[in-house]
């Protein structure tokens, strides 16, 4: 018995359809609401270097969490952090990367693009579970979906974007920021 050659391509488009929201589906609870205490973490950096959010106290901090280390889109995005890092120091605002990474991927990603900030290990995914971030890609593998914070100098999510479109991310938290100093 032969298909019509539609029935093939149709099934191919619904199978890809469905792996779309398998690959978005949240492993875990909410993100934190603005307002709310960010959650406490204590992560290496790129150089073994333990960093924690109560360190971050007094300024501004943006943390950012990507899928992974030397992809297209999570290369954009950290150049993008990287090319506007002046801006951001005037600001008084940190900024840190995180992915489920381990610290030797994240050492090689932030050498070969000159990275002047921390990327955080969460290769545990405690921190992506707590900020609401971890999802199952494929219902194979977790990975921290593309989400931004800007906490603000007494510790709590001034602003989260759920939904991050890595060019031109930098800039737009860049604005947002300069908005919540009163700027």
């Amino acid at each position: 018995m032969s298909f019509p050659r539609s029935i093939p391509t149709l099934f191919a488009t619904l199978v890809a359809v469905a792996l779309t929201f398998a690959a978005t589906a949240p492993a875990q609870a909410d993100a934190p609401k603005a307002g709310a205490p960010a959650p406490a973490f204590r992560l290496q950096d790129q150089s073994g270097k333990w960093v924690t959010l109560e360190e971050q106290r007094g300024k501004w901090l943006v943390l950012y969490f990507y899928p992974k280390d030397n992809t297209p889109g999570c290369t954009t995005q950290a150049c993008g952090f990287r090319d506007d890092i002046f801006a951001f120091r005037r600001a008084n605002a940190t900024i840190l990367g995180v992915s489920v990474d381990d610290v030797a991927s994240h050492s090689a990603f932030a050498k070969e693009h000159s990275l002047p900030f921390s990327v955080l290990a969460d290769s545990g995914k405690q921190m992506s579970k707590t900020y609401g971030v971890l999802y199952r890609a494929f219902g194979l593998f977790e990975m921290a979906h593309r989400e931004t914070f800007i906490i603000d100098p007494q510790g709590r999510v001034a602003k989260h974007y759920p939904d991050v479109d890595p060019k031109g991310h930098s800039q737009l938290v860049l604005a947002d920021l300069k908005k919540l100093q009163g700027g």
